[in-house]
């Protein structure tokens, strides 16, 4: 029986004791993240909703926060992701060299906080006026691997799970601690009770995503499309860390684990070896279709839902075909992890659209029927519905009005474009030809949305998105492939996408209905919101500024209610909790990520970052590197 580090009501305890035993762990899991003064998961959920039940804090008190306390990390770089919030975590006794008790067991309630690289991870103990540092654990990792990270050192957080804390490190390895130790039990300094590797550095391949615990799994991808990696998701056993299954993007059918006649999209098989006869010759083996986003799970249909990002080389000159399948959103089967739909949403990717953003699970009614949907904000504008069952897409609208380089999405069933973007070959990179320049191709290549995920907020019916407002010129030119070098393929400058009229406004943050497609209200921000969004049923919705400043809107209005600048700029994702009856609102501020690449490496040439450097230059008059968790609550 799994060893359960949690305190619950006698009933609760029972019902989790019996699924423990029979195996059935998901459940456990599944019950804490009910509990809403719990932080259990890398974005709150199984769903990805990002919401919360908390409403101590209400659009009319929401102006009293104050900043209650405050956690230095000690690194610098881009804080992405967020902290985990556990209840009722069992302390162990401190036994000295003698035997004897020096500190008696003890039950509190733990944050779990981590950095970029090196991607220390902290517990720190909330019942604690000082909140003490219960443990830390500093991975001994490769500095090498820094060089081929792209976009900033990032971690996008830790997952939790059978009484472990899961880090999958930047050089690829995925390290599970006691939740309570942070040690193999308890014994041991930055001793993991188990470790894997799940890629290669030398090669480009590297991590900065969060993992997933869903069931008795957690669930890793890999980075690294730009450096010809080959993408693929990996579900390991929580207890044992045992590779169960791994599904790769690209490839034969045996790799992508996809079957040929039930394995659909858009409603109908896929056919043999899709994965392979899309590419030129054996192109598929570089293929990107990297998978460093989010995943969500569906207990009762048990898929889990996550996308791949761009080809390789990012010159699509290079690579004619659909290139299948990066650009794709997927749905597998957590237990054997067999692919039951897949969608591609920019097949033959010309601008680096990667589909990697989060999908959010929600059951909504649409043309007069209920349906179990997704909900994807893609890189590429584009903002979809899809029937999460079968993957029918049912919406498909443009959540940024600048998106230029596609008219619409084709919803005609009859057609043969069926599903696909309908382009405007103003904006084809690939119609312009290497050497040439596209010009203002709207979105840029960090899409009208990026990794920042966004929340669902029930009462409302309202999905709330932090958003680019962003172009660009996009010139590709052709590069030959060597391992753990750049295989990038492309040069391109970014710029404010209303600049001929003016504005120099470079995001949005934005309330949309899913069922329609219709942006519901639009705030106006200096620069991408490169933070997540949290809902909560007090009717307030928080986020955070790359200038520093978190900010409190009222959910129904967008109405702006608050705001206080941290440290430094905010691409960390907003969370809030409960400790001892009251709510807090916690987010990590250290600027840098893609959009603040510029200001976190010291780069200066406008093209530098993949295209953000010159874009983004401005930055640094606003804020400054730093990395703090700001903690805040309404005074007493």
């Amino acid at each position: 029986m799994k060893k359960l580090r949690l305190s619950m009501s006698v009933g609760a305890l029972a019902v989790a004791l019996a699924l423990a035993t029979s195996g059935a762990f998901a459940d456990a899991l599944l019950d804490l993240q009910k509990d809403p003064r719990q932080w259990v998961s890398p974005t709150g959920d199984y769903a990805n909703l990002r919401h919360s039940a908390l409403k101590q804090i209400t659009t009319a008190n929401v102006h009293k926060l104050a900043v209650d306390w405050q956690f230095s990390t000690g690194v610098l770089r881009g804080h992405e992701g967020a902290p985990l919030v556990i209840h009722d975590v069992t302390i162990p006794a401190v036994v000295d060299k003698d035997g004897k008790t020096a500190k008696a067991a003890y039950v509190t309630d733990v944050m779990y906080l981590h950095t970029p690289f090196p991607n220390n991870v902290y517990a720190l103990d909330l019942r604690d006026p000082d909140h003490k540092v219960l443990w830390k654990y500093t991975p001994q990792q490769d500095a090498s691997v820094v060089p081929v990270m792209c976009c900033d050192t990032v971690n996008r957080g830790l997952a939790y799970g059978d009484g472990k804390i899961f880090l999958a490190q930047a050089d690829t390895t995925l390290v599970a601690l006691d939740a309570a130790t942070g040690a193999s039990s308890g014994e041991g300094k930055d001793k993991p009770i188990w470790s894997v590797k799940f890629g290669d550095p030398a090669k480009g391949e590297t991590s900065t995503a969060a993992p997933h615990v869903f069931k008795d799994k957690v669930l890793v991808g890999n980075a690294g499309g730009e450096y010809g990696v080959r993408g693929h998701i990996s579900a390991y056993d929580v207890e044992t860390g045992a590779l169960l299954w791994r599904g790769y993007s690209t490839g034969p059918d045996d790799d992508t684990l996809i079957d040929p006649e039930k394995t659909t999209h858009l409603g109908k098989p896929v056919g043999k070896d899709s994965g392979i006869n899309t590419w030129k010759g054996d192109q598929w083996k570089l293929g990107g279709g990297t998978t460093w986003g989010w995943y969500s799970y569906d207990p009762e249909l048990n898929l889990v839902y996550y996308g791949s990002g761009n080809p390789s080389t990012w010159n699509p000159i290079q690579r004619p075909g659909d290139n299948r399948w990066s650009m794709t959103l997927w749905a597998r089967d957590l237990d054997t992890g067999k692919a039951r739909w897949v969608y591609q949403t920019t097949p033959h990717d010309q601008w680096d659209y990667d589909a990697v953003n989060e999908l959010l699970l929600v059951d909504q009614e649409i043309d007069g029927k209920k349906r179990k949907t997704a909900v994807h904000f893609d890189r590429n504008g584009f903002g979809y519905t899809l029937d999460r069952v079968n993957g029918e897409l049912l919406v498909a609208a443009k959540f940024d009005p600048a998106v230029n380089w596609a008219t619409k999405i084709d919803l005609d069933k009859s057609s043969k474009t069926y599903g696909r973007p309908i382009l405007d070959e103003r904006f084809s990179t690939e119609a312009h030809g290497e050497d040439e320049t596209t010009r203002g191709a709207c979105p840029t290549t960090l899409g009208s949305k990026d990794e920042q995920p966004a929340s669902y907020d029930p009462s409302t019916g309202l999905f709330l998105v932090p958003t680019n407002h962003v172009c660009m010129d996009f010139e590709p030119f052709r590069v030959s492939y060597s391992a753990g070098q750049p295989y990038v393929g492309a040069t391109v400058e970014m710029f404010p996408a209303d600049r001929d009229k003016g504005e120099t406004h470079t995001g949005n943050f934005i309330a949309w209905d899913a069922k329609t497609g219709k942006i519901v209200w639009a705030n106006k921000e200096q620069f991408s919101v490169w933070s997540g969004a949290v809902t909560t049923d007090g009717g307030v919705t928080f986020y955070g500024t790359l200038e520093g400043y978190l900010k409190a809107v009222d959910t129904k209005t967008g109405k702006e209610l608050f705001r206080r600048k941290t440290p430094s700029g905010i691409i960390g994702n907003v969370i809030t909790y409960e400790v001892g009856g009251k709510q807090y609102v916690a987010v990590l501020s250290g600027v840098g990520g893609w959009a603040g690449i510029g200001l976190a490496a010291g780069l200066t040439k406008s093209s530098d970052g993949l295209g953000a450097v010159g874009n983004y230059r401005s930055l640094s008059n606003y804020t400054a590197l730093g990395g703090v968790l700001t903690v805040f609550a309404l005074p007493e």
